[in-house]
């Protein structure tokens, strides 16, 4: 997953990857070591830019995340470069998304009558109507029955309540027809493959894993699934980009983005794990 969230960063761009994912932090660190070195990568909580950290932090509220900046962002001036067109690349996700790339972290059930309330979008809506494009990410798409046989699926038909805004609204509006600077999300990657938006702004599944396919896939996403007609199995990282990750993620941080089952799977590459 860290490779693939990498893969979709452009180099020469500014991108912010906000608060709490290691999973963003470590695949904006590997992009910019490998290749998009004229990357300019704004840390989240701290603003850092072009940090350069020992090791990843338990948190990135953390300045020694800060290690080495060039300079320090305020968050107003973040806001502002975004609003002015300057972010290249934000980073999202949601406790629900939707299959037009909508996502929903502020809570479930109805609006007037929250059945869970969840920590809110911190900013995550204006950004996600300016930033130039969004990569979406979750690592918890394979959703496990509960005792009566249901999913809480993370892939949904409808979020509860809009946080950021995806291609089309919720009664069918196209982002084309409302004035938002930004392009909307162009990938979703987690961990039982990565998806495109087609034409029409809809999430198609483009890539699986290994040990993962389409059937199961749609398994766990409760939007239709379309295919794409050129479905691959995604590249594995090579054994230098892996050790990359690994020394700048000597704790495991990333770890704790991941289930059980997640901890305990691997992919074969050139004859090692």
């Amino acid at each position: 997953m860290i490779y693939q969230i990498a893969r979709s960063i452009e180099d020469g761009i500014l991108a912010f990857h906000g608060f709490g994912s290691p999973l963003v932090q470590l695949a904006l660190h590997l992009a910019k070591h490998s290749h998009a070195p004229r990357l300019i990568l704004v840390a989240g909580a701290t603003y850092g830019v072009n940090p350069k950290p020992a090791f990843l932090t338990p948190t990135t509220n953390d300045f020694a995340m800060n290690r080495a900046a060039e300079c320090q962002l305020s968050i107003e001036e973040l806001f502002d470069l975004a609003a002015s067109g300057h972010l290249g690349r934000m980073f999202l996700s949601g406790l629900q998304i939707d299959c037009w790339g909508n996502m929903n972290v502020t809570g479930l059930g109805q609006y007037d009558r929250f059945s869970l309330k969840l920590p809110g979008g911190g900013g995550g809506c204006n950004l996600s109507a300016d930033a130039s494009h969004i990569t979406i990410w979750t690592a918890a798409h394979r959703t496990p029955l509960d005792g009566q046989g249901r999913r809480r699926y993370r892939l949904v038909k409808q979020c509860d309540f809009t946080t950021s805004v995806g291609h089309r609204t919720t009664d069918g509006m196209p982002r084309s027809t409302m004035p938002y600077r930004g392009k909307g999300p162009d990938c979703i990657v987690t961990d039982l493959g990565v998806f495109g938006f087609n034409a029409d702004g809809h999430a198609e599944l483009q890539q699986v894993y290994p040990d993962t396919f389409a059937e199961l896939v749609a398994e766990h996403t409760e939007f239709d699934v379309p295919v794409s007609a050129n479905l691959v199995t995604a590249t594995l990282p090579d054994t230098e980009i892996v050790e990359f990750i690994r020394r700048l993620d000597p704790l495991k941080i990333h770890e704790r983005e991941l289930s059980q089952a997640d901890r305990r799977r691997y992919f074969a590459l050139n004859g090692s794990h």
